[in-house]
């Protein structure tokens, strides 16, 4: 038998509300991202759900989605491991750019292009900036070699595959569930290698913010089912919601 897992992008964050390029920058969430991580809670634990272990990224705004929604299960003791190979796509000099106006500047092909193709990064943000990983202390023992001025999704997966069969897929075929809380793009990296989502097809696909994707596998790790948890109807209007975040 394999455990279960459950994915969960982070709750809307200050610069979601704001539709701001967010990538490594550490932001909270806000108050209705607050109540979107105790919502997730309550709907796994309606659920049945029970986990052994977490993984969440280093970022604050997924750390404490994770905190919230196991708190209201009723499992903030839970063992959980932070690891910068679950971060949000590097989103380079954008960061901190707001979505519509980049796209007013460059033009909505060129600004798709650089938020959802799966090989072209933006424009690399300089080594010296703030918002370049080497300038801030949580990544002071990664390798300067490792840390991204900009990121692809292609970039993404790279970080992320390794990190899900080293640390997360031993825990489910030791029969462990698993929660997983993270970002949009690394969660999209996670789904391309789970659901077989083709290059072209991944551009297209927008993950609800806290909103839980259950998994169950076969013996080999094949996904068996999956679904998200909650109001279908609901889950349809956040998701277009993302998808329209730079129009």
């Amino acid at each position: 038998m394999t455990g279960t897992l459950v994915l969960l992008r982070h709750g809307q964050s200050t610069w979601n509300e704001l539709n701001l390029f967010t990538g490594w920058h550490d932001v909270e969430l806000t108050t209705r991202g607050e109540h979107e991580a105790v919502a997730a809670g309550a709907l796994m634990r309606s659920e049945g759900l029970c986990f052994d272990f977490a993984h969440t990224s280093v970022l604050t705004r997924a750390v404490m989605t994770c905190h919230l929604a196991l708190r209201e299960m009723g499992q903030v003791w839970l063992p959980m491991q932070r690891h910068w190979r679950l971060n949000e796509r590097h989103y380079g000099a954008l960061q901190g750019l707001d979505k519509k106006e980049t796209t007013a500047r460059h033009g909505a092909e060129q600004t798709h292009l650089w938020r959802r193709s799966f090989d072209v990064p933006p424009p690399a943000v300089e080594a010296s900036s703030p918002e370049h990983p080497s300038n801030d202390p949580r990544y002071r023992f990664i390798d300067r070699t490792d840390l991204p001025a900009t990121e692809c999704l292609k970039d993404v997966v790279a970080r992320v595959l390794p990190y899900w069969t080293t640390e997360v897929v031993p825990q489910l075929q030791a029969n462990m569930n698993v929660l997983v809380t993270a970002h949009g793009n690394s969660l999209r990296a996670l789904l391309m290698h789970l659901e077989g989502i083709s290059e072209a097809d991944i551009a297209e696909l927008n993950i609800p913010t806290g909103v839980p994707r259950r998994y169950a596998f076969d013996a080999s790790m094949k996904v068996t089912d999956l679904a998200y948890l909650g109001d279908q109807a609901a889950i349809t209007a956040a998701t277009a919601a993302v998808a329209n975040q730079s129009k």
